[in-house]
């Protein structure tokens, strides 16, 4: 966890920022308050008290984005959410209409060695299932999940210093270097027969809707992902 130093309404504050920065890349204020059911004022409020604390930045009238140090917080959260509503529905069964209240509830309070663990006991997944989004990567310095299986305790783990995103959240023209390929060793092998390792450069020209190919270059070749591929591929943005 983060010390507990972090109070849960500023992490709910800090993902739902992520999640909607993800498409706008700004979130807006009248959009924070709609999603946590808080009048605009007192969002105002909060949001420049967040940015006091370093976690935003905030522009009057436009919106606010995440720092650094606030993106790791809020991508942490939304991955134990996501992480939590696998296991909810995935091993327990519970019905997709529940897991997000559920999974609300038990995600400020899951440790970040249960986190792991539950992530190897679900063989790391990479979509929730009641939306299918994406489930962040995680911040251990490692470069794929066989690595992480063989580490005893998450103490052993230093943690990345580099925000990572998944190829298939990329836009057009943005380059990056893999730092880390989520699954198991088949994912590795798929891969290697693209072209495509641990530090290679990826430059994404387009992503289809819905369920389609991504279309990457890699070095000066033009490589189709499946959709499902793209999201297990992390990069750091050159």
């Amino acid at each position: 966890m983060h010390g507990k130093t972090i109070s849960e309404n500023v992490e709910e504050y800090l993902e739902t920022i992520y999640k909607k920065s993800l498409t706008d890349n700004m979130a807006k204020t009248t959009e924070i308050s709609k999603d946590l059911g808080i009048a605009p004022g007192s969002v105002t409020q909060m949001l420049k008290k967040l940015e006091e604390e370093g976690f935003v930045h905030y522009y009057q009238y436009k919106g606010v984005k995440l720092t650094d140090k606030g993106y790791k917080i809020a991508r942490g959260i939304v991955r134990k959410h996501r992480l939590l509503e696998s296991f909810l529905y995935n091993t327990l069964g519970i019905d997709v209409e529940d897991l997000h209240e559920q999974a609300c509830a038990m995600e400020h309070s899951l440790s970040d060695e249960a986190e792991r663990k539950l992530c190897q006991l679900l063989e790391y997944p990479d979509q929730c299932p009641d939306d299918h989004n994406i489930i962040p990567v995680c911040d251990l310095d490692i470069t794929t999940c066989y690595e992480c299986s063989k580490v005893h305790s998450i103490k052993d783990i230093p943690k990345r210093l580099e925000n990572l995103i998944a190829v298939g959240n990329m836009v057009p023209k943005q380059k990056g270097k893999i730092k880390f390929i989520r699954g198991n060793n088949d994912k590795l092998k798929e891969l290697l027969e693209l072209g495509i390792t641990l530090e290679t450069e990826i430059t994404l020209i387009n992503s289809t809707p819905l369920n389609g190919p991504v279309k990457v270059l890699v070095e000066d070749k033009e490589v189709l992902l499946d959709k499902e591929l793209s999201y297990n591929l992390f990069v750091v943005i050159e």
